[in-house]
């Protein structure tokens, strides 16, 4: 098995971009990548990219051809769809076949466009990620969905609204610096309390917003990066997929994410690592709740223990476990099927030094990235860790 270095990230500033095609997104995303990772186009053997509603939003199925020579590369191209995970199963599938050895290069990532569409339509959309039978047709939205979570962790574990609005207040402020960030707007507690409700206990600032964004990583062989001496101090050493029922409705606990707990402990077996090394994380806040849920999966705090993390201090910036220092997608935005690449690419910046939140975990050497689909249906969990 070969070690996967990541050679190289891209983005897009996450945001509105209505006038924008999803090609020339990730066109950008893409260009960045292969600027950073120092990589020839010609070397690269596979495109993975994640979309969720591309179809819907802009008309356009079958969009891996599309976005292979949007990026400048002439290889077999795959979109992979696992709603709002589509992109970190894109990576997945990246990392597993350069692991392998069935390829030295692999562009992976993803894109969403959604801005172009009236909130309707995008809250229609995304719906699609639930149990149409059972939860659509019967008027659950995801704010719905996942109040309905909030409120079975109040029942199970105890918390209040106060503890959520810590953590988006945490994520607004991380957002900050982060030049890609689609927010760089610091929010109270106070005003995150303030805010009017979306789907009680949730309010307005405890969703992530509509956003449009793309995502690309070169992935390479440790082989490849040694003998093109390329700068690639990060390797991602583990990967786990998990996978739970699809309706809320039949699920044993609303208060647990059974999918991302087995994603969690497959990656961590993958690396070699426990949870207790992990040194910084980016986690799937959709909502703040989800944040909640993420960290008890990923085994960093024990159930009824995450609710508290940010009021307490842990999971801010200067905290013992800095969360979502890239304003996570509570802040930074969450355009769906880049969202996983997105992750990755914010913790390879923040473990080589190079992100502008680096400064607050100097010495950090593992990393976790959780990423979700629908009501943590899918979740995809990957570890990076400094290599050199």
């Amino acid at each position: 098995m070969s070690e996967v270095r990541v050679a190289g990230v891209g983005l897009t500033p996450f945001g509105s971009h209505p006038e924008r095609t999803g090609r020339d997104l990730f066109a950008e995303a893409a260009l960045r990548a292969f600027e950073d990772a120092a990589v020839s186009r010609a070397d690269v053997k596979e495109l993975n990219y994640g979309n969720f509603m591309g179809a819907l939003a802009e008309h356009q199925g079958h969009q891996a051809p599309l976005m292979a020579e949007a990026a400048g590369v002439r290889c077999p191209a795959t979109r992979y769809e696992s709603a709002c995970a589509s992109a970190g199963v894109a990576v997945r599938e990246a990392v597993r076949t350069v692991a392998a050895g069935d390829a030295d290069v692999v562009l992976a990532g993803g894109m969403e466009r959604m801005t172009n569409l009236p909130t309707d339509e995008v809250t229609e959309g995304l719906a699609i990620a639930a149990d149409d039978l059972f939860e659509v047709r019967a008027g659950v939205t995801f704010p719905g969905a996942y109040a309905l979570m909030a409120n079975a962790y109040f029942d199970a574990y105890g918390g209040s609204r106060e503890d959520l609005a810590h953590i988006a207040s945490k994520n607004h402020a991380n957002a900050m610096p982060n030049e890609y960030a689609q927010y760089h707007r610091e929010v109270s507690v106070a005003e995150a309390m303030d805010a009017p409700p979306v789907a009680e206990p949730l309010h307005l600032y405890d969703a992530c917003p509509i956003t449009d964004g793309a995502s690309a990583l070169v992935l390479v062989s440790e082989e490849y990066a040694a003998e093109h001496d390329l700068d690639a101090p990060v390797a991602v050493t583990g990967t786990g997929q998990g996978t739970d029922r699809m309706a809320l409705g039949d699920r044993e606990h609303l208060a647990r994410t059974p999918a991302a707990d087995d994603a969690a402990d497959a990656a961590y077996a993958d690396a070699g690592v426990e949870a207790a090394d992990v040194d910084v994380a980016e986690v799937h806040d959709c909502f703040t709740i989800a944040e909640v849920l993420a960290l008890e999966s990923l085994g960093l705090f024990e159930p009824g223990e995450g609710i508290s993390a940010a009021r307490e201090g842990i999971t801010t910036a200067d905290g013992d476990l800095p969360v979502n220092l890239s304003g996570g997608l509570k802040a930074k935005g969450h355009p769906v099927g880049a969202t996983g690449g997105s992750q990755i690419a914010e913790l390879t910046r923040l473990l080589r030094g190079d992100h502008p939140n680096s400064d607050r975990v100097p010495d950090a050497e593992v990393g976790v990235a959780h990423n979700a689909g629908g009501t943590v249906a899918s979740a995809v969990v990957h570890v990076l860790e400094v290599a050199e």
